[in-house]
């Protein structure tokens, strides 16, 4: 387990996810740090919490604001500015800059990206491919030989509500989850080393509360080692077709 004096920067704390895995970070003995732009709105947010001013697309604050941090834990996403390239300049790209701003330095990483990424087909991924570019973000992550869990929430805030937690792989479920079930399992998984090296999606709805952690991480099956993609995913996004500048940010962070 991780000391309990981890520092943990939250990209996306002002969100509505980020919102619960600050607290329950700081419930788990852990020091949240919340990544924010408007550092007036997170501190209200976050009374007593550390704030650290930053912007996904400028590397050089960044690095600043990665000083001392032990882990990451990525709950951000764009934020429908009406520009086509927002989820790959953000979802995507605030990804590859974060990696890039580590320096070489070692964190753990705990990325939220969504299910349905592997379904290339499906409308979400019309018009921007939000789904390939979010998918995009886990291979970075995956190659980088840091450590890291990959986390594929349901539908946030959709189905029906409940604390207990369903763990599949595979891409091939559908349902939803609670944020506060999310943001507590989040927190989780930066202290739990049965999630490392792992990719799976993550469902809440009635039944008893999942309370053992260790119980439900233990059931997904690891990433194999030097894999782009999870373990179970569906080979349908070639690495040799990819865009060169998407080619060239895994060549320039994959470990080794």
């Amino acid at each position: 387990m991780s000391e309990a004096s981890d520092r943990v920067l939250v990209v996306g704390a002002t969100g509505r996810t980020g919102r619960h895995v600050v607290p329950a970070l700081s419930e788990r003995g852990l020091t949240p740090v919340a990544l924010a732009r408007d550092e007036q709105r997170a501190a209200s947010l976050f009374p007593g919490t550390e704030i650290v001013v930053g912007d996904l697309e400028d590397i050089a604050s960044l690095r600043a604001a990665l000083r001392g941090i032990d882990d990451i834990v990525f709950v951000h996403g764009s934020d429908a500015d009406g520009r086509a390239d927002s989820v790959r300049r953000v979802d995507y790209g605030g990804v590859v800059n974060v990696l890039r701003a580590l320096d070489g330095a070692k964190a753990r990483i705990v990325l939220q990206t969504s299910i349905f990424v592997t379904r290339r087909d499906h409308y979400f991924n019309d018009g921007a491919h939000a789904l390939d570019w979010k998918r995009r973000s886990e291979r970075v992550v995956r190659l980088s030989g840091l450590p890291y869990t990959v986390v594929r929430p349901g539908w946030l805030d959709g189905g029906d509500a409940g604390r207990h937690v369903t763990l599949e792989q595979g891409d091939a479920g559908e349902g939803g989850i609670d944020r506060a079930v999310l943001g507590a399992l989040l927190a989780e998984t930066v202290q739990n080393e049965a999630s490392l090296g792992k990719t799976f999606e993550v469902y809440s709805g009635p039944g008893s509360p999942t309370g053992d952690w260790t119980v439900l991480f233990g059931q997904a099956a690891p990433d194999s080692a030097g894999a782009a993609d999870g373990v179970k995913d569906t080979d349908n996004m070639p690495l040799a077709d990819e865009p060169a500048d998407v080619r060239a940010d895994l060549t320039a962070l994959r470990a080794g």
